[in-house]
């Protein structure tokens, strides 16, 4: 006989998590990366930010392809708003993150500047929230006798 009460299982699947770890850990790395290049115009952190840049765009991308997967086909089907909210985020960081990179490819100081500054800030908050999005619910199940 199972026993009553209720059990929590895990929000989200572990590809899941693997894929926003990335973006979660590389954007903040790229926004001190920049904050660090307009202390010291060392060129050199522009090359980190966008090699930063880039890794987490490439997993952004992998994170969003999963994403709108999951929410179709998978685990989120039973969190649709949540899973809305999820993609939603996961979308915008990902078209910002884009055009982090094309900034950061420019020449020179225009490569950071505010713009470039504005958009590391931009794709660090919402890899933040994407993370707070997929890992702070809790999937609570009653089991009953």
């Amino acid at each position: 006989m199972p026993e009553s009460g209720v059990h929590a299982a895990a929000p989200a699947s572990p590809l899941h998590a693997i894929l926003l770890a990335f973006p979660v850990a590389l954007y903040p790395s790229a926004l001190i990366s920049d904050i660090t290049y307009l202390q010291t115009s060392v060129v050199q952190w522009t090359n980190f930010s966008q090699w930063l840049i880039a890794g987490a765009d490439l997993f952004a991308g992998l994170l969003l392809a999963w994403t709108i997967a999951s929410l179709l086909f998978g685990r989120a089907r039973h969190a649709r708003g949540r899973g809305k909210a999820t993609l939603i985020v996961v979308a915008v960081m990902f078209v910002l993150g884009i055009i982090n990179a094309l900034q950061h490819s420019k020449d020179g100081w225009a490569s950071v500047g505010t713009t470039g500054l504005i958009l590391s800030i931009a794709c660090t908050i919402l890899a933040i929230v994407a993370a707070f999005l997929v890992h702070s619910r809790t999937i609570v199940r009653e089991v009953r006798p």
